[in-house]
């Protein structure tokens, strides 16, 4: 990671974003902070990115990374997820049985719009695929509900890049990354405070209504 982070931060562009992004929302960890914000920033000084196709790119490789989740917790199953959850490469992957588990219990709890939330939620971003496809959730809807989750959240990072450029003065993407991650993190933990009080109130109207 030491030496993959800078060789992303040097060779940013559109197919790089798209890249990274899958494997981001794939099993394999990688931070979204690294390539989001920086391009975001790169985009308002440079004619070669549009701060908006970034997003576009983003979302599209989210997209790939949360098909391939879905796909493979669909065809292997549970028992085969769990099992990988368990091992050493899980383990690299910084995947666990509780982490599995926990986005399991969100997709149960908050059904097929949990793909959407679940992109906003540190955490559970890069696992809310696994139930999906395990619970044999219809592709369409998947799809629609991931994408727009991962747009929204591509474009939080976006406008930190964007913010980062306009009201200070860091000279570098590497600054530009340190600084998207500590700020995304804080937007990420505010991000999940709003889903929690829109979801209660959901889960309230449905309970009085049937009162």
């Amino acid at each position: 990671m030491e030496t993959l982070i800078p060789w992303v931060l040097e060779h940013l562009n559109y197919w790089v974003v798209t890249l990274f992004m899958a494997i981001e929302s794939s099993f394999i960890p990688f931070p979204s902070e690294v390539v989001v914000p920086p391009a975001a920033w790169m985009s308002m000084s440079s004619a070669e990115m549009n701060i908006f196709l970034v997003v576009v790119f983003a979302t599209v490789g989210a997209d790939i990374g949360a098909l391939i989740n879905y796909y493979l917790s669909r065809w292997l199953g549970r028992p085969i997820i769990y099992r990988f959850a368990d091992s050493r490469f899980g383990h690299l992957c910084l995947i666990d049985r509780q982490k599995v588990e926990n986005a399991e219990k969100y997709f149960l709890r908050h059904g097929a719009a949990s793909t959407f939330f679940g992109r906003l939620v540190p955490a559970v971003r890069q696992l809310i695929s696994i139930p999906a496809g395990l619970s044999g959730m219809p592709l369409r809807p998947f799809l629609l509900y991931t994408t727009l989750g991962a747009a929204s959240w591509n474009s939080v990072l976006a406008l930190i890049g964007y913010l980062l450029y306009r009201f200070t003065d860091l000279k570098t993407v590497d600054d530009v990354r340190m600084a998207a991650t500590k700020y995304s993190h804080e937007i990420g933990y505010a991000i999940l405070g709003i889903v929690v009080v829109a979801l209660g109130y959901i889960v309230y109207k449905q309970v009085r209504s049937k009162k």
